[in-house]
């Protein structure tokens, strides 16, 4: 290929052509869609890391207990630190790509805990090279995102996996049972609220320019969004409230508090979502709190379904936690939690991943059995997916759930910066009452980067 010749144009080319070829920084080609290497439930996964610092390090260092561990992919030294130590003979890469170049052959898997906005970029170049792939909660920063690594996990046929780890709760499973046994009727109503941001948010302007870390390669972890200059209020941890890098409270923890009741209720896609109440927004940053109002159609023998979040931790009005305690019946308001009323009764989540609940009124549920399992129960959140990669049952949260999850949880960060109600189409992934809002659904990626 010539040197002259970017790689997105010959990728255009080859596909054009039929070929069907991806070709990476170097030049090497690969053949799109390829299956993943046969692996025995005996023989370990190589597994490679791309994010090996906080939430990253602890998902390498859990999977990294039975499997290989050979490449650790991370744009902070400082931050992967940790995971250089612990895991000394894997190879280490600043440029995933890069990566994906020089061992392409040697990884089976990945794990994907970089921040929001460069899960789709990771988690997609995985697939397409037939890996295995593990991808922190949110799924994605976008929409599009989400639709699309579903689409291509199939595709692909790889083991997925979204890091939602209340799924693989016995506690989660057994009240997705209860629910759906009609333990408290039809449910109508749900109420989710979370403690987050715990990070800053409500800030209207960015802050200057300072120097770059040198142990930081600023340009990478900027990654698919716009150029911007580098300043310690983006990291670690505090982008998560910022549009270009995060999805706010709702996307950092909805793929939580709202994952019992989405599986349980079958929501699939809202018609609307609506900001219904806001702190003040502005340009750069997630407002302190708000108020979003979900509407699902009736699926099958189920009803309508409305889902309202709350978020803003103490920020939130006073009356958010009134409205709760009189839901619950009086019974004291978590952090973080959600409510499912039903025509019979009302279930009860005080935590972040509906592990636990109680039935309420407890006068009207003394004595309660649970119903007979019908779901299977998990052998661990991590040891769950590293089973589908050895040819096991999928994940729970494979894609084809927590994509079409992360869809609807983002659409709520579409709804509060249109700063209106939106009107959705599902299934054209569509919104019918503002064709300048469609725009916030895909975000266009830096020149480098793309799905």
């Amino acid at each position: 290929m010539s040197r002259k010749t970017n790689r997105r144009e010959f990728i255009k080319t080859t596909a054009l052509a039929g070929a069907g070829l991806w070709v990476g920084r170097s030049g090497q080609v690969f053949a799109l869609g390829i299956h993943p290497r046969r692996i025995s439930p005996n023989e370990k996964l190589n597994v490679a890391a791309i994010g090996a610092g906080g939430m990253g390090g602890g998902d390498i260092a859990s999977i990294g207990k039975t499997e290989n561990v050979v490449a650790l992919c991370d744009v902070d030294e400082n931050r992967a630190a940790e995971s250089f130590k612990r895991f000394p003979s894997a190879k280490r890469y600043t440029d995933f790509r890069k990566m994906f170049d020089e061992m392409g052959n040697q990884i089976d898997a990945c794990n994907v805990s970089t921040p929001d906005h460069t899960h789709a970029v990771a988690a997609m170049w995985a697939m397409k090279l037939g890996k295995h792939v593990y991808v922190q909660k949110p799924l994605t920063h976008d929409v599009y995102e989400a639709r699309e690594l579903t689409k291509a996990a199939a595709k692909y046929k790889v083991a997925t996996q979204m890091g939602n780890q209340g799924t693989a709760n016995p506690g989660l499973r057994e009240a997705v049972e209860v629910i759906r046994a009609g333990t408290i009727g039809p449910v109508r109503e749900v109420h989710v609220w979370t403690n987050r941001p715990v990070w800053p948010q409500g800030i209207k302007k960015r802050p200057p320019g300072q120097p770059v870390p040198k142990t930081l390669n600023w340009d990478l972890w900027l990654g698919t969004a716009p150029w911007r200059e580098y300043n310690e209020a983006y990291l670690p941890f505090k982008w998560r409230g910022w549009y270009d890098f995060g999805t706010g409270a709702l996307g950092d923890m909805a793929c939580h508090t709202a994952n019992m009741p989405f599986m349980a209720l079958k929501l699939g896609y809202p018609t609307s979502v609506e900001p219904v109440k806001t702190a003040e927004m502005n340009d750069e940053t997630y407002p302190l709190w708000s108020v979003i109002e979900y509407q699902f159609p009736a699926r099958g023998d189920m009803p309508p379904v409305k889902w309202t979040w709350y978020d803003g931790g103490n920020d939130k009005p006073a009356w958010v936690n009134e409205r709760l305690r009189e839901l619950a019946h009086g019974m004291k308001i978590p952090d973080s939690g959600c409510l499912l009323i039903g025509d019979k009764g009302v279930l009860f989540s005080p935590d972040d991943y509906g592990a636990e609940y109680k039935l309420l009124p407890e006068k009207d549920f003394e004595g309660f059995q649970p119903p007979a399992p019908t779901l299977p129960r998990s052998p661990g959140h991590y040891a769950e997916w590293i089973n589908a990669c050895k040819g096991g049952p999928p994940a729970m949260s494979n894609f084809s759930y927590s994509g079409p999850l992360t869809e609807t949880v983002v659409l709520g960060c579409v709804a509060l910066r249109a700063g209106h109600k939106i009107e959705w189409d599902g299934p054209n992934m569509r919104i019918t009452n503002d064709r300048d809002a469609n725009k916030l659904l895909r975000r266009e990626y830096r020149k480098g980067w793309y799905l």
